[in-house]
């Protein structure tokens, strides 16, 4: 699933192929918005809220759109070949003389007044990447449920906008908890870190082509030149801390990965 960081870059991408510019195609190929037409109206711009795009139009519309796990936008010049995936994969296009925006395997496509953006991105919690961060909400919001395991807690998008299962594994490996650890028995000063570092980890990869956590500052790219991520994708792979193999566990259909040793809590 794409986290809040691959979608600003989506947003910002799409922005500067579309913003301020006249449409010549609008066709959303979703039974419900079928019909909709927009040609000719201008772009006004497009934000990411979360993992959310809103991409606003002339004339107070704006079409909401969500990437989920398949879900993907594509931007081509003007006569390119489209190579995103095949043609019935093809959810939406935005074209101009320039520019098309084609949007693949779209789960969420809707068409909304912008004044009522709120209905579709209004429950979401302090945007990691947004102008509303507010860390003592974000940490509030945390720590509310002190049952709910940790991992939970940071996939809810109604805690915090932005961090999905890559984001989730690896701030609890830098945190030393597992996943599956209820929040309530995470220390102050270490759920606040947490939080601190979830902002610290997407502001360091909202304008990287690939994501990597190890050398989000310039003090981790001296200790871990070679690797991307602490354990997301490593399972059976030796620890970059302790040299113990990296563990997965798939619950809900998504995989969880942590250090049996550096890592306290429940495993399950």
């Amino acid at each position: 699933m794409p986290e809040g960081d691959t979608v600003l870059q989506t947003a910002r991408r799409l922005d500067a192929a579309l913003a301020g510019q006249v449409l010549t195609v609008f066709d959303l190929r979703v039974p419900r918005f079928a019909t909709a037409d927009l040609t000719g109206r201008s772009v006004v711009d497009v934000t990411a809220r979360g993992k959310h795009l809103l991409t606003r139009f002339q004339n107070g519309l704006t079409l909401h759109s969500h990437l989920r796990m398949e879900g993907a936008w594509r931007v081509y010049d003007h006569g390119e070949h489209w190579r995103g995936g095949p043609e019935h994969q093809i959810r939406a296009v935005l074209a101009t003389a320039e520019h098309t925006a084609v949007g693949y395997r779209l789960p969420v496509l809707e068409l909304i007044r912008t004044e009522e953006e709120d209905q579709a991105v209004g429950h979401l919690g302090p945007d990691l990447l947004g102008s509303d961060w507010d860390p003592d909400a974000a940490l509030r919001n945390l720590l509310a449920d002190p049952g709910r395991r940790v991992g939970d807690a940071l996939l809810d998008q109604r805690n915090l906008a932005g961090i999905g299962n890559v984001y989730m594994c690896e701030l609890c490996f830098m945190a030393r908890a597992t996943p599956w650890l209820p929040t309530g028995e995470l220390p102050l000063p270490v759920a606040t870190r947490l939080v601190s570092t979830a902002k610290q980890l997407l502001e360091a990869n909202r304008d990287r082509p690939v994501r990597t956590t190890t050398a989000a500052t310039a003090a981790m790219s001296r200790r871990r030149p070679r690797e991307r991520l602490f354990v997301y994708g490593r399972a059976g792979r030796p620890c970059l801390r302790c040299r113990t193999p990296i563990r997965k566990a798939v619950r809900d259909d998504r995989p969880a990965y942590w250090c049996p040793r550096c890592q306290a809590g429940p495993t399950s």
